[in-house]
């Protein structure tokens, strides 16, 4: 952790400026999505598991493109890789244009399932990129450097959800279920066209951000005719348990992640606080998450990286138990406060992970960490269904005591802990990573 290298060098800077401008354009995916599943509960009158189902469609598609998506770049190039991602990812955004025109949930769906498949191609890719960019003595502090520009697309898509889609939702000011068909007709048009509206002008983004991709030249990072077999570098990593363990505790960061940030909203909402309101408390949340992965990367250069995730998992768990147990607005503060605690937690799961493999193993071990996010397709709709135990409100039965939205949280309990045990078990028998 004290190696004197330079955590970037010169010779590879606008390569990676380039690509960790793609960690901002996913995270504004990720923060644009999250109130979407609030947002598609009232406008189309869903329960709250199929509601959860945007979560499942979102974080489902890199479960299923990642393992592909690292086959295509170990064929072919990282930059072959990132092209593909980013032609998905917006074809996959540009669809919501038809899915507002039909007004058919599954369409949406299906477009957010498509938009997936080109991040997990970017984040297959621009992970293990980043890892590559130096020092292995750097990779970790390279990576959450990289990943500390992701909260500021989150950022932007939270202040674009928030300000071009929740602030202009005709459902969110009516009753809408007392309504006529004629009358819900008309406002679930408008308002379809509002959720479209983002998704259409990030595609059209994202296809100005390939062409710049397209044209700058960027270092080949191509397997030779030296590279083990696909069946031999899955082999070894089953054999790796700190890999295993790694991929496993991403699952469960990732599920944690998604649950705390998507359903922050519905917290708020069981307080009385609406949702363009609650999307400030959001705001904030990421703000203590942007902040958090600068200091978490400046700390690491001088603690061992699994005794940090460990304490912050430790924070975490704290954090998440007086969410569950202290009713009012300071169980909303601590809910926000969980995010400062989870900055560092995915480029550190990441970099553990993968910290050293051999070149062909790393990138069939980065496609299992992004095969990991799949976490966020899961959780969500476990703690959907939590929700749904009472009735579709937030508050319909007590569950030890507290709100059926309160004990929800007993999910990313449980994966914080987990976590918690992983960075302990690095930091005490991998000692150097």
């Amino acid at each position: 952790m004290n190696s004197n290298a330079p955590v970037v060098s010169r010779e590879v800077l606008l390569p990676f400026i380039l690509i960790t401008s793609l960690f901002a354009l996913w995270g504004f995916a990720n923060a644009v999505t999250d109130p979407m599943v609030s947002a598609f509960k009232k406008v189309l009158e869903l329960e709250n598991f199929q509601a959860s189902l945007v979560q499942l469609a979102f974080y489902g598609g890199y479960f299923t493109m990642a393992l592909p998506a690292a086959l295509f770049v170990r064929k072919y190039s990282y930059k072959h890789g990132i092209i593909v991602g980013l032609l998905l990812y917006s074809v996959g955004a540009l669809l919501f244009y038809p899915a507002a025109v039909t007004q058919q949930f599954g369409f949406f769906l299906f477009g957010l399932y498509i938009l997936t498949f080109g991040l997990a191609f970017l984040e297959t890719t621009a992970n293990p990129y980043i890892l590559s960019m130096g020092d292995p003595a750097t990779a970790t502090r390279r990576l959450n450097l990289a990943q500390s520009f992701n909260p500021m697309g989150l950022l932007a898509g939270l202040l674009v959800a928030q300000q071009f889609v929740l602030r202009k939702l005709q459902s969110d000011d009516v009753d809408f279920t007392s309504l006529s068909e004629s009358a819900k007709a008309s406002i679930r048009q408008a308002d379809l066209m509002v959720i479209r509206n983002p998704y259409v002008v990030l595609g059209l983004v994202v296809l100005g951000v390939l062409v710049l991709i397209m044209v700058n030249k960027m270092p080949e990072k191509k397997d030779e005719g030296k590279s083990l077999s696909i069946g031999a570098s899955i082999k070894a990593l089953v054999k790796n348990e700190k890999y295993i363990e790694g991929v496993v505790a991403q699952v469960l960061y990732v599920g944690a992640q998604i649950m705390v940030w998507t359903y922050i909203y519905q917290y708020a909402e069981a307080i009385g606080i609406p949702n363009d309101i609650a999307g400030n408390y959001q705001f904030i949340a990421f703000v203590l998450f942007f902040v958090g992965r600068f200091t978490c990367t400046f700390l690491l250069k001088f603690l061992n990286a699994g005794k940090l995730l460990m304490y912050l998992a430790i924070a975490a768990a704290v954090f998440t138990v007086a969410t569950i147990f202290i009713q009012g607005m300071t169980g909303l503060y601590s809910l926000v406060g969980i995010s400062f605690c989870m900055s560092l937690m995915f480029p550190t799961i990441y970099g553990i992970a993968l910290s050293g493999l051999r070149e062909e193993e790393t990138k069939i071990g980065a496609a299992g960490l992004v095969m990991a996010i799949v976490g966020g397709a899961l959780m969500p709709t476990f703690q959907g269904m939590i929700l749904d135990i009472g009735g579709t409100g937030y508050t319909d039965t007590t569950i030890l005591g507290v709100s059926e939205v309160n004990f929800s949280f007993i999910l990313p309990l449980c994966c914080f802990l987990f976590i918690a045990f992983y960075g302990w078990r690095v930091f005490t028998t991998h000692a150097s990573v």
